[in-house]
């Protein structure tokens, strides 16, 4: 079976996660790769979408026998961007992982399997990316596995909700407020790549946050 894995950003954690985890699946029964770039995909068999900021046309996903989307929330609830960070902000810490087809409007495809992620209120966003990895990762071993006998329920569209493309400036900090207020916001920053950060003073500071060693 050929498989085919596309993250369009290598700088995304996920990437080194996804890298990591083809070798230790292993790729005798299955030719699987991962690429940043749709110019990189060739046809097969499954093509897995994985924190894509792009959208594939439609004539590269047919190339496929199923092409797949996962996504963080409880779909039709919570389409859109970056989903499990807006639901942490939201104070949750359980969040459904959904595996959908990819359709042309986005996060509308058929639903494939759903999963759960459970987050400590103390996670912070390394532990956080590393649970959530392992349950996207799980998702695509369920699918390679499940390949000849995989099955689609369509979303009930009423029911939507969406969450909007999250930018640098969602990171801010409030000097004003307590950091127990503003907790959650701290620790989904990714410190590479969104830090949190505060103005004061004329002056604005990156703030990050790591765990002592228990």
């Amino acid at each position: 079976m050929k498989v085919f894995i596309l993250c369009n950003s290598v700088d995304h954690p996920v990437y080194n996660h996804i890298k990591k985890w083809i070798v230790s699946y292993g790729t005798e029964q299955n030719e699987i790769k991962l690429v940043s770039s749709i110019d990189e995909l060739k046809k097969g068999d499954l093509l897995f979408l994985v924190s894509c900021s792009i959208k594939v046309p439609i004539e590269v996903t047919s190339q496929y026998a199923h092409s797949l989307v996962i996504h963080a929330s409880d779909l039709p609830k919570g389409r859109g961007w970056s989903p499990h960070i807006w639901q942490i902000l939201e104070g949750k810490n359980r969040i459904v992982v959904s595996l959908l087809e990819a359709a042309e409007n986005i996060d509308t495809g058929r639903i494939c399997k759903k999963t759960y992620l459970d987050i400590s209120p103390t996670a912070l966003y390394n532990e956080i990316n590393d649970k959530l990895f392992n349950v996207e990762t799980g998702l695509i071993e369920y699918a390679i596995e499940n390949f000849e006998k995989l099955k689609f329920e369509k979303q009930v569209s009423e029911n939507a909700t969406y969450y909007r493309k999250r930018s640098p400036e969602d990171s801010e900090i409030d000097p004003s407020k307590t950091i127990k207020d503003q907790f959650n916001k701290i620790r989904i920053s990714d410190p590479n790549r969104y830090p949190a950060f505060f103005y004061l003073n004329g002056a604005k500071y990156i703030l990050k946050i790591e765990k002592e060693d228990e």
